[in-house]
C-alpha cells in the first residue's frame, strides 16, 4: 500500500489499464477530510497534537465480495479510489498476480529509482568538514 500511496494517480491509472477491471461498487464515495497529526519529542515523550493534515479516503467492494480501502494525504479523491480498488483486487485470488505484476512492481521500481536518483543528487553536494588538531600543548 505504501507504493500506491507514494505514486501519482495518473501512474496508478495508467498501469491499471493493463488489467480488465472487475465490476465494483463504491461503499464510501471518495471524500476529503482532516486528520490530527500527533507527535512525540524524541520518539518516546508525551504525545502532543502537531496539527491537521488533509486526507482523501474511499472504499469499494468488488462484485465477488472483496472490500478495499484507500487513504492518501492530500485532496486527490481519484487516487484514493484507485488505491481502494487495488486493495480489493489484491485480496482476490483472481487478480492478485496481475495487480502485483502490472501495477505494484512497476510503481515500486519507479519509486526506488527516483529515491536512488535523489540520494545521488544529494550525495553530490555533500561537504565533509575536518577538524585538525593543533600541535600546541
Amino acid at each position: 500500500m505504501a507504493v500506491l500511496a507514494h505514486s501519482e494517480a495518473v501512474d496508478i491509472a495508467g498501469h491499471l489499464k493493463a488489467i480488465a477491471l472487475p465490476a465494483h461498487e463504491d461503499l464510501r464515495e471518495p471524500e476529503n477530510g482532516l486528520v490530527m497529526v500527533r507527535g512525540r519529542i524524541g520518539g518516546d515523550g508525551a504525545p502532543f497534537n502537531l496539527g491537521e493534515a488533509t486526507v482523501s479516503r474511499a472504499a469499494v467492494r468488488l462484485s465477488t465480495g472483496e472490500v478495499g480501502f484507500g487513504y492518501t494525504l492530500g485532496r486527490d479523491r481519484h487516487k484514493a479510489k484507485l488505491i481502494a480498488l487495488c486493495d480489493a483486487m489484491v485480496q482476490s485470488d483472481e487478480f492478485v498476480a496481475a495487480v502485483e505484476a502490472e501495477v505494484i512492481a512497476p510503481l515500486r521500481e519507479a519509486m526506488i529509482e527516483k529515491r536512488s536518483r535523489k540520494a545521488a543528487e544529494a550525495a553530490a553536494t555533500r561537504v565533509d568538514f575536518y577538524t585538525m588538531v593543533r600541535g600546541e600543548g
